[in-house]
């Protein structure tokens, strides 16, 4: 199965996900969901990505200094980011839940 096309559907979930338990820059986030499992994931599609939700002021954003290169602009999720990541979340455990009953796998409690 051809994985990228199911992660285009859930990469603002992922990418809230990770922002949500740290403040983070593009590539660190891109580093961190190839850490969680999702090897396929595009350096531009998380950096689009990026871009989107803080348009649609589910992110804030911060410049923080380097010293060893250009300044890197940090990532926070805020209020209505959470709301869409919990909203999200509720979505795709209830998809997931489906896909695995069609399958004839366990279906969560």
């Amino acid at each position: 199965m051809d994985t990228t096309q199911l992660l285009k559907g859930v990469l603002d979930l992922a990418v809230l996900a990770v922002l949500d338990r740290e403040d983070s820059y593009g590539y660190d986030v891109v580093r961190r969901l190839r850490e969680s499992g999702l090897d396929d994931v595009g350096d531009a599609s998380v950096y689009g990505t990026l871009r989107r939700l803080f348009k649609a002021g589910a992110l804030t954003s911060y410049v923080v200094p380097s010293d060893e290169g250009p300044h890197r602009k940090y990532y926070a999720i805020n209020d209505r980011g959470r709301s869409v990541l919990e909203d999200s979340t509720k979505t795709w455990r209830t998809f997931a839940d489906t896909v695995d009953r069609l399958l004839g796998g366990p279906v969560a409690a």
